[in-house]
């Protein structure tokens, strides 16, 4: 469902083209076509030839390569709109007056902030938003509704980055995140979506300080048919470093690597978490390729705060947005767009595999404010 990684040289070969029929044969434009025909007669038998069968329709295209639909898209949005809905309906609410006026932005300063998108990035937005509303000469609130939309789509469009598969081989991809915040639910998700490109997948299940964290993510590795590298209570790092260089003699595409959740806040957590890539580094000089730091969409400001410790600690390439359902706000991208760009690879919605989508500024804009 993805397209968000380097594709690979198609390794489909053209199909021989069909001797041409030296005489009449089974008709082969049904989907059962290959099916040998019972009721062929010699052409010099007494018997009339059996009527031909009504012309059948087409066979239906091959089914088309794992490539979002407009329709898969349009219900990924309706997703993220529902998600978002609270936050949207708190902020429309603001343009439903006549006037465009000092209390308009009054209530839009107080909507946004409440939405999460933080002091700075709440400036930001009101400063453009009344440049474009006066460039345009809009003179109805509901026309502004739509300058906001594409001022925080302006705004958020630097964390719209693609993530890149291909360039290294293998990619690793070193995942982080606080408890909680759908770290490894994520990484199986990446794998199926990965696996289902064709990409071999090796997973490194480096978390060996949460009970059952190692058998969850076996659980996804053996939903995916990929290969996992554990060790019951082993070191963190001296996974890592096994899983890596397990990836580079078997040839791997890719290396995902999942850590223990730890709070920011607890100093020698986030050092083992600097260790674990420096040992990366050992076993494959470069890597890690790209650290991914793993935020729930719920925790408002607090994900802002996350975002500054990890990437302080382990300079942070992506990131990925879990759980913008039930009461997420949202306007945090906003906040992260503002003060630490780092590319959002992915969002999700919800706990199935196709709820987590790659980020487009735009589609998120409108979501927001739909």
């Amino acid at each position: 469902m993805f397209s968000f990684f380097k594709k690979k040289p198609p390794l489909d070969t053209p199909a021989p083209a069909e001797p041409a029929a030296e005489a009449p044969a089974a008709d082969k434009s049904g989907a059962f076509g290959w099916l040998r025909n019972p009721f062929g007669a010699p052409a010099d038998t007494a018997s009339p030839a059996p009527e031909p069968a009504a012309p059948q329709p087409a066979a239906p295209e091959p089914t088309p390569k794992p490539q979002p639909p407009e329709a898969a898209r349009q219900g990924w949005m309706d997703r993220l709109k529902t998600g978002l809905r609270k936050t949207g309906t708190s902020i429309a609410t603001v343009f439903t007056g006549t006037q465009i006026n000092d209390a308009l932005y009054d209530e839009l300063e107080e909507a946004l902030l409440m939405a999460d998108t933080g002091v700075k990035a709440t400036q930001h937005l009101l400063d453009d938003l009344k440049r474009r509303v006066k460039e345009a000469k809009a003179t109805e609130p509901a026309a502004v509704k739509g300058l906001l939309a594409d001022a925080l789509a302006d705004l958020l469009r630097p964390l719209e980055k693609p993530l890149v598969i291909g360039e290294h081989q293998p990619t690793v991809i070193m995942v982080a995140g606080v408890n909680g915040a759908g770290k490894t639910t994520s990484i199986g998700k990446l794998t199926k979506h990965l696996a289902d490109h064709g990409e071999s997948v090796l997973l490194a299940a480096a978390d060996t300080f949460r009970a059952a964290a190692r058998e969850q993510l076996g659980v996804w590795a053996t939903r995916n048919t990929v290969e996992i590298i554990s060790q019951e209570g082993g070191d963190p790092a001296a996974v890592s470093f096994d899983a890596v260089t397990a990836g580079r003699a078997r040839g791997k595409d890719v290396v995902l690597v999942d850590t223990a959740g730890r709070l920011p806040t607890q100093l020698h957590l986030m050092q083992e978490l600097q260790k674990i890539k420096r040992v990366i580094t050992k076993a494959d000089a470069g890597a890690p390729h790209e650290v991914l730091l793993v935020i729930d969409g719920n925790t408002g400001q607090n994900a802002l705060a996350q975002v500054r410790a990890f990437d302080d600690a382990l300079q942070l390439t992506g990131l990925v947005v879990t759980k913008l359902d039930g009461t997420a706000k949202g306007g945090v991208l906003a906040a992260i767009a503002q003060e630490r760009p780092i590319p959002v690879y992915f969002i999700g919605v919800g706990e199935r595999v196709e709820d987590l989508e790659t980020f487009s500024a735009r589609e998120f804009a409108q979501a927001l404010l739909a």
